[in-house]
């Protein structure tokens, strides 16, 4: 298929296609991606990324800067077993159905870009995501986003929507949601699903609630309010449990945060300087980057690749598909390293 690279073509039925890019407090990105990993979603197509993002910038490790590298743009699949099951949707039923319905389900096309491209390029880059959509004869698009309002983190966040249609939102109103009647929704999270209903998709975005001095932090709260509502709406089955976990712990480290303001460094009252603030959204950065399974899983192929060299593109192949190769180059190129030092 023109412009995008496809690694293998599998057979899905009645297919929905979910999308999301980063954004404030990471919502939609970390639902997407929390969806690819407990769905076992396999990676199948991708777009290259020189025609449509520029370098910005080289990451600093240890003091020693890293060659910059361009965004990731992935297609991943999940096969649906009630597909194999309930057999086809009936006729003239319109999606979403209600929860519980057997009406056969649907698989799942999942598209995540770890970057927003550049949106003058937006029109081609998205045409191309659609191209892949209609070659399956996707149903529905789907997205995610954040929306910021004056509440607290320690609120359980309420989720809004938005569609394509009337008859698509008195569809999803039975799932009790705030109507965004309303308002923008920006950067490709939002942009997207506008280019493909001009393309003729019907389609819906979810929005999770972030307090408003939190949007730079990503908030798990929010993704697991959204993905909440997707798996009733989609009928499936989620384990959620490393999400609340996350969830849970960004809840206490924003209390600290929110103490350090107060206090201050030294427990005295008085501003907070900038290099504080970094220092405490890198913490928080760091903890909710990966789920705890994924790092369990590289943690785990650096054991097996230490033993077999057969496993260092398998290790290799799980550093790239969550973008964090650089993380631990000097761990993975050290394989090579004690490798040839025992040949010799």
């Amino acid at each position: 298929m023109e412009g995008i690279k496809i690694s293998k073509k599998p057979k899905l039925k009645n297919p929905y296609l979910i999308v999301a890019w980063p954004g404030m407090g990471e919502v939609a990105f970390k639902a997407a991606s929390y969806l690819v990993e407990k769905l076992k979603a396999e990676e199948f197509a991708s777009i290259p990324a020189q025609e449509f993002f520029y370098l910005t910038g080289s990451e600093v490790k240890n003091g020693v800067l890293s060659a910059p590298a361009l965004p990731q743009n992935k297609f991943y699949y999940w096969k649906n077993p009630a597909t194999k099951i309930g057999g086809s949707m009936p006729a003239g039923r319109q999606a979403p159905y209600k929860h519980g319905e057997k009406a056969g389900g649907h698989d799942l096309i999942i598209f995540l870009s770890n970057a927003q491209p550049d949106l003058a390029k937006a029109q081609e880059y998205s045409e191309r995501i659609i191209r892949l959509a209609k070659n399956f004869n996707a149903e529905m698009v789907i997205g995610f986003a954040s929306m910021p309002q004056a509440i607290e983190h320690t609120q359980e966040p309420a989720v809004w929507f938005t569609t394509t249609s009337v008859e698509l939102n008195n569809s999803l109103k039975k799932y009790n949601l705030n109507v965004l009647s309303e308002g923008q929704i920006s950067g490709m999270n939002g942009l997207f699903l506008g280019i493909a209903k001009k393309e003729g998709f019907k389609g819906f975005c979810l929005l999770g609630e972030i307090p408003l001095y939190t949007i730079q932090i990503e908030n798990p709260k929010a993704s697991l309010a959204v993905l909440g509502v997707l798996s009733k709406i989609l009928n499936i089955q989620l384990d959620f449990a490393q999400l609340i976990e996350q969830a849970h712990s960004m809840d206490n480290e924003v209390n600290k945060l929110l103490d350090f303001f107060k206090l201050g460094s030294q427990g005295t009252t008085g501003p907070i300087g900038e290099e504080e603030i970094e220092k405490i959204k890198r913490t928080l950065s760091q903890l909710t980057k990966l789920p705890a399974s994924v790092k369990g899983k590289i943690e785990k192929l650096f054991e097996l690749a230490r033993a077999d060299a057969t496993k260092v593109n398998e290790l290799k192949t799980e550093l790239d598909k969550w973008n964090v190769y650089k993380e631990y180059e000097d761990r993975f190129l050290d394989l090579f390293r004690k490798k040839k030092d025992k040949d010799n």
